[in-house]
């Protein structure tokens, strides 16, 4: 089994505004792609346990023809706010890494 770094061009976090994180993951290729999606390997309930939220906060697209997933979160505070620790987003991306893709 590979782990998501193996098989993705791209493993990304950043601010969506103030108030969200985004997540990208884009795959080296389609057959990977379509093996993590129809894995359901990245989905709301792994997002919501790892991230500290409710499933129902978590946004996943699939985007087919770029061979990607997007996912949006809510931000725990605002971006700046005195308790942020990372005020453009950029490093919440480490737990998606090791994800294993069948």
């Amino acid at each position: 089994m590979a782990r998501l770094w193996q098989v993705a061009k791209l493993i990304r976090s950043k601010n969506a505004g103030p108030f969200e994180l985004t997540f990208d993951v884009i795959f080296k290729d389609r057959a990977s792609y379509e093996k993590a999606r129809d894995a359901n390997i990245i989905n709301a309930q792994w997002f919501a346990q790892t991230y500290r939220m409710k499933p129902e906060a978590v946004s996943i697209i699939h985007y087919d023809a770029a061979n990607a997933i997007k996912i949006t979160i809510p931000r725990p505070v605002v971006s700046g706010d005195i308790n942020d620790t990372d005020v453009f987003g950029g490093q919440q991306y480490g737990p998606l890494v090791d994800l294993d893709v069948p």
